[in-house]
């Protein structure tokens, strides 16, 4: 039977109670699943929902809205044929739609019907959505500084909006305080959530033709999405239905890069580092909660860490856009790092190689305009 599992003590604990943490406050993931081949994919379905065979509960009405079955297209960047994962093509414009789905489906069949999130922006913009149309109830707690694209966005499904001082991390303490009182469905604590970006890499092995692809490059902030890959591409393995795991590379600010950081300095642990603004907001998350499982994913798959500069992430999203594909700064980490893995030898221009494209660029105008100049 599937359970929670409290990955650092072994503990286990039954499914049939929402719980969000352990009881010393740790992070869960959920007990090893065994994974599906192709035959158990329900074609009928054109959403995540195509691999509910692959899901740890099975809810007789899951809160869906067609998220998930995203555009896998090719495009030639930095000299190399890739391709972009386009994960904005979602109800809510972002990847955090994956998770939301599963994580509020589960929660509701749990019996949860209020729940509080912390974001600083997408992951709240797709619990409100989600709670909208499952008939639950939301509170989302977001730093002052969100983009009001996506804090409006919120709003408008009907959530209520708490915008907190300071920097992210103090949103996410004015949460976890908040959490005695309302059930905390976090996208960085909740296990479920992991289970819905898993459909990333079962979409994947489906888009290339029921194989893995070598590497697969993705923007960082707290994991969510390189656990979802791992977990996935696990349980593919695990399933016998692909021969090796890609490789996973977290891709990050250096103003706010502490996953990336602890990986190029071989350390297992948080390193000391001044914490900068920087316009990819929804990777700055300076205290990753699941520090240690991210970089064994990255270990364990041969995977790497970037760090990047703001000009750097700045040239990538208009280069990006100048190619057709308007996401947000976050997103365009993936297509700077390529540059960097590919002039490093790191990874080769003739690999199956996609690039982890997480959110819309019309989250972002306000920074957008700034990077050309223009006024609004």
């Amino acid at each position: 039977m599937t359970a929670y599992l409290d990955p650092r003590s072994g503990q286990t604990f039954p499914l049939d109670q929402p719980r969000w943490c352990g009881p010393d406050h740790a992070p869960l993931l959920l007990t090893p699943l065994a994974g599906i081949g192709r035959d158990e994919i329900d074609t009928t379905t054109r959403s995540l929902w195509r691999y509910r065979a692959a899901m740890p509960m099975h809810p007789s009405n899951p809160i869906t809205m067609g998220e998930g079955c995203t555009p896998l297209i090719r495009r030639r960047v930095h000299g190399a044929e890739v391709h972009l994962k386009c994960e904005w093509f979602m109800p809510t414009c972002s990847f955090k739609d994956r998770g939301a789905s599963v994580m509020l489906s589960f929660l509701r069949a749990q019996g949860v019907t209020h729940v509080l999130e912390d974001s600083s922006g997408n992951g709240g913009a797709a619990v409100s959505a989600y709670a909208a149309a499952g008939g639950m109830k939301a509170t989302i707690m977001a730093p002052e500084s969100t983009s009001p694209a996506k804090t409006v966005q919120m709003r408008a499904h009907g959530a209520t909006v708490e915008l907190i001082p300071g920097n992210r991390q103090a949103t996410s303490d004015a949460a976890v305080s908040r959490s005695e009182s309302v059930f905390y469905a976090s996208h960085n604590w909740h296990p479920f959530f992991l289970h819905g970006t898993k459909t990333l890499a079962y979409e994947l092995w489906e888009d290339l033709g029921f194989r893995a692809p070598d590497n697969v490059i993705i923007p960082c902030g707290a994991g969510s999405n390189v656990l979802g890959c791992e977990i996935g591409f696990s349980e593919l393995l695990r399933a016998g239905q692909i021969d090796r795991m890609p490789r996973l590379f977290a891709v990050q600010p250096a103003h706010c890069g502490p996953i990336a950081a602890a990986f190029l300095a071989g350390s297992d642990t948080l390193l000391p580092a001044e914490i900068r603004p920087t316009i990819a907001e929804g990777t700055a998350i300076a205290q990753p909660l699941r520090l240690r499982e991210v970089l064994g994913a990255l270990r364990e798959t041969r995977g790497g860490a970037v760090h990047l500069t703001e000009a750097e992430i700045a040239a990538a999203t208009l280069d990006l856009a100048g190619l057709g594909v308007y996401v947000e700064p976050t997103a365009a980490q993936a297509a700077a790092a390529l540059a960097k893995l590919l002039a490093t030898g790191t990874i080769a221009p003739e690999q199956t190689t996609v690039l982890v494209l997480t959110g819309s660029g019309l989250k972002a105008t306000p920074r957008i305009a700034e990077l050309l100049g223009v006024a609004l």
